[in-house]
């Protein structure tokens, strides 16, 4: 064999193998960049609940990859203002019935979730699904969900259960593509982003119905 076509095919097999190292490195660093942005805190929070990184970010692209076969929809404006209409209700009912009204609140944001597209068959795909698009509001979901549920069994207090109405609220107005300050248009003080406090303001007469 001609000895410079023999350093030609060597030439070319170290490209091919320096090319393919490349790739291994390169292509894995842009998925996580993505993922990472993409997901945000809930990026972190699945590395916390799987072994490894890899096992976490192909749970990450498996709902990225479901999420865009969703048919995802908009509101009309009639829709969102019956569902403010609905939430101003459940603020009001809150004063006198505080654990229903965040049992309400749940109700409310699932059929929202429903009317947008998202499929609402079981919480945990609801969880996952809203988290590609939702991410940053998603804990709040969570959060409200679990004081729901204390609430339901007598275990928590009137404070908690205003804290939950604030957690669905934040996800509620979100989903309405409505100011993230609160789906009725009132100021709340402090940050949307879940990890913030979040105390109910004092600048409404209803402020004592889980502003």
């Amino acid at each position: 064999m001609d000895t410079g076509l023999i350093i030609g095919l060597v030439i070319i097999a170290v490209i091919v193998v320096i090319a393919v190292a490349a790739a291994l490195v390169i292509l894995p660093g842009r998925r996580s960049r993505h993922l990472k942005q993409k997901f945000g805190p809930e990026y972190d929070r699945e590395l916390r609940r799987h072994p490894d990184r890899r096992s976490a970010e192909r749970e990450l692209a498996r709902r990225e990859k479901r999420h865009a076969k969703l048919h995802i929809r908009p509101l009309s404006a009639e829709s969102r203002t019956q569902y403010a209409e609905g939430w101003a209700r459940i603020q009001e009912r809150f004063v006198d019935e505080p654990v229903e009204a965040v049992r309400e609140a749940d109700r409310l944001v699932t059929r929202l979730m429903a009317d947008r597209g998202y499929p609402t068959d079981g919480y945990e795909q609801q969880v996952a699904d809203l988290s590609v698009e939702h991410a940053r509001t998603i804990g709040h979901y969570r959060d409200g969900r679990e004081i729901g549920e204390r609430g339901a069994r007598g275990e928590a207090t009137t404070e908690d259960l205003r804290n939950a109405m604030v957690h669905y609220r934040t996800l509620f107005a979100e989903l309405l593509e409505t100011d993230p300050r609160g789906a009725d248009g009132q100021s709340e003080h402090g940050p949307a982003e879940h990890g913030a406090a979040h105390r109910p303001s004092t600048d409404s007469p209803r402020s004592d119905a889980a502003r």
